[in-house]
């Protein structure tokens, strides 16, 4: 396996360690020259990309790619990748499986209800609308290509540096109630063994990537209290809560998502099923 990675970040990283044995070489784009240090470091070639224009480079370097992975959010004017690198990506001849990471944002709001991968999208925000058209294009061009290309929609991810626990730290937990708003989450290591897993298989369709139990956000952090041994802050009901335009859109969609499908078609078994053993996991030194 060949792979490369457009947008070498904190869920696709560690995509990328989960497939490090099944490696031959790992290449990947970042936006920073610092971040690009870092990850030649760790082993992975690393190349500039910023999504406004094509680069040469990573054009030669996707010469004997066999996997590729893109998490790189879309903008108004599309997906950057398939903007700039969409025919070098048609022509590759050894190119075998496409992994592309979405979010359960394109489902946008279903009242509460249960939501599978044959749910009706309605993305209601700009970045779920956006999402939602980049999968289409990426399925579109596996078709082309006759290439399997995966779907996964990402619940909130959370993991080491990423947590209920960074919030206490930074003083900047808070507890926020909507009754009846249920959200739900994924440790990114689960991401990466659900991600791997496809790319062995060659999996292709859409896969949802979330945990077992969607919950209502104030429940974390007061686990997170319990575990920390503080009181939990006070409940803050959604009216008075001081949000930002982007916060409040995500109160505006509540569902519950299945992970059903990965556990039957890609076998996985959640190391963290629920954020109770992830939080227990995660709880820092005393």
């Amino acid at each position: 396996m060949r792979l490369f990675v457009f947008g070498m970040g904190y869920s696709s990283h560690a995509i990328a360690d989960h497939l490090r044995k099944d490696t031959t070489w790992i290449g990947g784009t970042t936006r920073s020259s610092e971040k690009a240090e870092r990850l030649v470091a760790d082993g992975i070639d690393a190349f500039l990309f910023d999504g406004t224009a094509p680069t040469p480079e990573i054009d030669r370097a996707l010469e004997g790619v066999t996997h590729l992975v893109i998490s790189i959010a879309p903008n108004e004017e599309g997906d950057p990748v398939l903007l700039h690198h969409a025919d070098r990506l048609a022509s590759l001849q050894s190119l075998v499986w496409i992994g592309y990471l979405s979010t359960v944002g394109v489902y946008g709001n279903h009242d509460g209800a249960w939501v599978d991968e044959t749910a009706e999208c309605r993305p209601v925000s700009k970045r779920s609308v956006y999402r939602d058209k980049a999968e289409r294009a990426w399925l579109a061009l596996g078709e082309q290509c006759g290439v399997p290309t995966a779907v996964f929609r990402l619940s909130g991810i959370y993991g080491p540096g990423r947590n209920a626990f960074e919030n206490f730290r930074k003083g900047t937990a808070r507890r926020i109630d909507k009754p009846g708003q249920v959200f739900n989450r994924i440790h990114v290591e689960d991401i990466g063994q659900t991600v791997a897993a496809a790319a062995r298989q060659k999996a292709a369709g859409i896969f949802n990537v979330t945990d077992d139990e969607p919950a209502p956000p104030q429940d974390v952090v007061a686990y997170a209290a319990e575990l920390l041994g503080v009181e939990p802050p006070p409940l803050i009901p959604f009216d008075e809560a001081d949000l930002s335009p982007m916060g409040r859109s995500f109160y505006g969609e509540n569902k519950r998502v299945s992970n059903r499908k990965i556990k039957d078609d890609l076998g996985i078994r959640l190391v963290y099923p629920t954020y109770r053993q992830a939080l227990k996991a995660l709880k820092p030194d005393p």
